[in-house]
């Protein structure tokens, strides 16, 4: 989703296949933890192109091919999924604290041009997730340490109210929900999956 040849690729295979989608979810690429508040030009540019202008390409294609009708009750519904530093800024993620907003504001845009064709656009930011790829960083920062993997967890997981990070089946079901009947009359909005981390009201 980071080129512009592989966007038009897949936007002519829709179009040669007659799809037509009635919902669509995108991750956007994050940007690797840095704590650089002030990258070079350059590094902006790239950012941009591979965490923003890319995806949202992407995005177009996909929205182009709903047919929604509002007045028969078929309705069509795109997820994005963030950050949590979409609604907390978090030092070490200077330049996602940037990107992650963006694609708020952007889906809030999106929501009030498409609301009235029937297309509903809302974000999941999540907080800390035990994917495979987390969980092998995790238990090799336990080994740098000197702790258990358990040992390791709690205390990383120590500040969330909820005492853990999330699953990727609990980001699973709340992405069906958002593609669901659920949401017929929600848009714009911005769900928090992160164990009650966020602390802003």
């Amino acid at each position: 989703m980071t080129r512009d040849d592989s966007i038009a690729a897949f936007a002519s295979e829709l179009t040669q296949r007659d799809i037509r989608l009635q919902g669509a979810v995108l991750m956007p690429p994050q940007d690797p933890p840095t704590n650089d508040p002030l990258p070079t030009s350059d590094r902006w540019r790239e950012v941009l192109q591979r965490s923003f202008v890319g995806p949202l390409g992407l995005l177009k294609v996909a929205i182009a091919t709903m047919e929604p009708e509002p007045a028969a009750a078929k309705r069509c519904k795109v997820v994005i999924i963030s950050g949590m530093s979409s609604v907390q800024v978090l030092g070490h993620y200077a330049s996602s604290n940037v990107i992650r907003c963006a694609w708020l504001a952007e889906a809030k845009t999106l929501a009030f041009a498409l609301g009235e064709r029937g297309i509903h656009v809302n974000t999941l930011s999540l907080g800390g997730t035990l994917t495979p790829g987390y969980s092998t960083s995790l238990q090799r920062r336990a080994a740098n340490a000197g702790v258990s993997f358990e040992e390791r967890l709690a205390e990383e997981t120590s500040n969330i109210p909820l005492g853990k990070y999330g699953t990727p089946k609990e980001v699973a079901i709340a992405v069906e929900a958002l593609l669901s009947a659920f949401t017929d009359h929600i848009t714009g909005i911005n769900v928090l999956h992160d164990g009650g981390f966020t602390r802003a009201y």
